[in-house]
């Protein structure tokens, strides 16, 4: 369904300090697309290029509030969705977009960080395909997640059982030469994005795609093309990387440039 063009995108996403992912990374893209962040925080990590060593979880109760004062007073037809800390905030956050009809909702299923923390749990996972899922327009799992969100399925079989419209699943994670995205609709597989693989590690490439496509959907572009510019500026980002800590790359954020 095609949404009003606005100016803003709200954001649900937890805090990396290192501020290579997260809040901070989705900010910063929303930004390069001349468009402003509405960021609400879902948790408080203690981590950096290396390890992740605890979450905070944010109280339910705050991020209603927030998101109930912030559609009161500012214009936004698309909310992006990134680490989630409990079964209860995954309700939460269900039913407020539930709420609100009007919105593109993309969402990044992050249960597992660059470094191979668990960031999620069966419940939870489990909870987000009954409740949050099926009110979102594009989930951006990488395979890996995929396999965690629909285990022993074949690929098609698991985009299926997500029970969302859209799934665009990349590859970077297993891939070893050459990266192929590939996009479904309702289960069929729409087109296939082809990148040659990068050799580094990045830290923030699903958050910097997940918000570059939530950006160019609040500005009214359709999906197709939304995940075509969207891998297309994030492989640039992760082209300009640099190394600010021991580990991850922390891919470089620069104005978009439409195709």
């Amino acid at each position: 369904m095609d949404r009003p063009k606005a100016d803003s995108v709200l954001l649900f996403s937890g805090l990396d300090p290192s501020g290579a992912a997260g809040i901070s990374a989705d900010i910063e893209t929303i930004n390069q697309f001349g468009l402003n962040p509405l960021p609400i925080v879902t948790s408080l990590t203690a981590q950096n290029t290396q390890r992740v060593e605890s979450i905070d979880v944010v109280k339910d109760s705050l991020l209603e509030k927030q998101f109930n004062l912030l559609d009161e007073d500012i214009s936004f037809n698309t909310v992006k969705i990134g680490l989630l800390g409990s079964v209860s905030q995954i309700k939460t956050i269900s039913r407020l977009i539930g709420e609100k009809n009007t919105l593109n909702v993309v969402v990044d299923p992050i249960l597992i960080s660059g470094t191979q923390e668990n960031m999620s749990s069966i419940k939870m996972v489990g909870v987000m395909k009954k409740y949050l899922f099926p009110k979102c327009t594009i989930l951006t799992p990488n395979l890996e997640e995929l396999n965690l969100l629909s285990p022993g399925l074949s690929e098609k079989e698991a985009v299926s059982s997500l029970n969302c419209p859209w799934v665009l699943v990349t590859t970077s994670d297993s891939s070893k030469i050459d990266i192929e995205h590939r996009l479904y609709n309702k289960s069929s597989l729409i087109r296939r994005f082809n990148y040659k693989k990068l050799p580094d590690k990045f830290h923030g490439s699903g958050c910097t795609l997940s918000s570059a496509i939530s950006a160019l959907l609040a500005k009214g572009i359709a999906i197709e093309e939304a995940c075509d510019q969207g891998l297309a500026y994030t492989y640039q980002c992760l082209l300009n990387a640099k190394k600010l800590g021991k580990m991850q790359y922390h891919p470089i954020r620069t104005p978009y440039q439409s195709k």
